[in-house]
């Protein structure tokens, strides 16, 4: 991923996030996912009165990536307002970890830039994954 390709997940995850639709917690968060083919993919929380049938901004962004042919993730952006970092939660790890490898950059962003970066491995050690159905 080149500073090019960083500074238009940053756009496209703060452009998402404003799209959000949070009524309950008022928690607005926005992703994008840079795919194979370099095109970015955005996502926004979508929020529901039934709680657990909300979606996460990184499902939706993954979700749009897998809609427009996309099907690995070379990188991830989370973009969240707080007092802390906005991580993607453990659900989001997994799903990610369905398109992407151990060494994929994600990238954790608030109102302004890019605040801290980890891989996949470290925010999710000893992941499974799609090669562990692979026959033996």
């Amino acid at each position: 991923m080149d500073a090019t390709q960083r500074v238009a997940l940053l756009k496209a995850a703060h452009a998402a996030r404003l799209q959000a639709h949070a009524p309950y917690s008022g928690f607005r968060v926005g992703a994008a996912v840079l795919d194979e083919a370099g095109r970015i993919h955005a996502g926004c929380n979508v929020e529901n009165a039934a709680y657990p049938q909300g979606l996460c901004a990184e499902a939706v962004a993954l979700g749009a990536m897998v809609l427009a042919g996309g099907r690995s993730a070379r990188a991830l952006l989370v973009a969240g307002e707080g007092p802390k970092w906005v991580t993607p939660c453990g659900g989001c790890r997994q799903k990610l970890r369905e398109f992407a490898g151990g060494a994929t950059p994600v990238l954790l962003a608030d109102a302004t830039d890019v605040r801290q970066t980890f891989t996949l491995d470290e925010l999710l050690p000893h992941s499974f994954g799609p090669a562990h159905l692979e026959p033996r």
